[in-house]
């Protein structure tokens, strides 16, 4: 379940272009199940319309005008204290400046100053007024305040100049967003390395070696844990994918850089969750120049290459903040007997057992099946379900463990 689902979000659109971002926001939040109550100043409207906001979230979209209403002594304060946050995106140099300033003469800033919840915001204007002296300066008093400054990002901006004003896009917000909640969960102050997708191992200077995995299962897992309040290193063959927001992404090719960024990251944390498909052999003598066809067909020699959840096995008893380590087996077929063979051998707290030959579960698709086999003996088998699931329930295993 989304870490937004059931949770009061107020969302502020102030006067830019950029609004039309917020309604693809306040759409996506509402899809992962945040009731989302919409608060558009006067300048917003003038680019966007309450009944976008109200046609996407199913909610009132509130606008000055409901602040000299019949509810106007009540309404900022019951929306300021029922929030689970409050996030301004875009927030102008305007709204930034008043925020700062305590300026509360419209129904966002005055419910902004009620508000009882983290504050988010995500500004959007011209480089030259977001690298602005006095921008710089109410940026730096809210951050002081405790409130999040999301971005902005450099690029193309509505000026036709390009700089450092652009808002963040919806899914980056979300990010931060999640982060914000899961402070202070069960996994708060735990540090986490996740590893995933596949390793590349070179052929010569143009080929390699891989397997099929998409990297998408480790990547939710590293959500999950994020999720959770834990600090996440994940380390990751380069893929399409969008890292999650808050982890620490270290990317890695072959085996051995996987090796060496897992026992690096493994010295500090207090969990491994090893999802990665990781090469078990690679090749012996790596071609100097490109293999030419004319050349003949090429013999090309494999050996064994490092077992990174072996060596972590190893060198486990000398990590005194180690306490639980993870491991998958992805097979197609004898899936038992590999994973239980796997469990052992690795001295692994628990392993995740999935049969890569189904054609909902596996490698490249979204959904999973898998077998949670226990160091005690205990097995518990999962049904079909969403990658992002399988994550959830494996990360609160890994805080069970933690935990006892």
């Amino acid at each position: 379940m989304s870490l937004l689902f059931d949770k009061h979000i107020l969302l502020g659109v102030s006067g830019s272009i950029a609004a039309y971002k917020a309604a693809d926001l306040a759409s996506r939040l509402t899809q992962q199940g945040a009731q989302v109550d919409a608060i558009l100043t006067a300048g917003a409207q003038k680019f966007i319309t309450p009944l976008t906001f109200q046609s996407v979230t199913g909610r009132k979209a509130h606008t000055d005008a409901d602040l000299w209403g019949s509810d106007a002594h009540v309404l900022h304060v019951g929306l300021g204290h029922s929030a689970d946050l409050l996030v301004i995106a875009p927030c102008t140099a305007n709204t930034l400046a008043r925020l700062a300033h305590g300026l509360a003469d419209n129904l966002l800033t005055v419910t902004a100053l009620a508000a009882q919840c983290p504050v988010l915001l995500a500004p959007a204007m011209d480089g030259g007024m977001y690298r602005a002296a006095a921008t710089q300066e109410n940026v730096r008093i809210l951050k002081e305040r405790g409130v999040s400054i999301l971005g902005p990002a450099a690029g193309h901006l509505a000026s036709g100049l390009s700089g450092e004003g652009r808002m963040l896009e919806p899914a980056e917000i979300i990010g931060h967003m999640r982060l914000a909640l899961a402070a202070g969960g069960k996994l708060a102050g735990k540090r986490i390395v996740v590893t995933a997708g596949g390793t590349q191992e070179p052929i010569d200077p143009v080929r390699y070696l891989t397997n099929r995995s998409s990297g998408k299962q480790g990547y939710a897992l590293a959500q999950a844990a994020l999720d959770a309040g834990a600090q996440v290193r994940l380390v990751t063959h380069p893929t399409a994918l969008q890292p999650p927001v808050g982890a620490e992404v270290i990317e890695v090719r072959t085996v051995q850089d996987m090796l060496a960024a897992v026992l690096d990251g493994c010295e500090h944390a207090d969990a491994l969750v090893m999802a990665a498909a990781v090469a078990d052999f690679r090749v012996t003598h790596v071609a100097e120049h490109k293999l030419k066809k004319r050349d003949g067909l090429p013999q090309i020699e494999l050996e064994t290459a490092p077992d990174i959840l072996e060596r972590v096995a190893t060198a486990r008893a000398g990590m005194k903040r180690l306490k639980v380590v993870v491991g998958f087996a992805a097979e197609s077929r004898d899936l038992a007997e590999n994973a239980s063979a796997k469990l052992k051998t690795k001295k692994l707290d628990f392993i995740v057992a999935n049969d890569i030959s189904a054609s909902d579960a596996g490698f490249a698709v979204d959904t999973n099946r898998v077998t949670l086999l226990h160091a005690d003996g205990s097995r518990e088998a999962l049904p079909l379900l969403g990658k992002d699931e399988v994550a959830e329930a494996i990360i609160a295993r890994v805080a069970a463990l933690l935990e006892n």
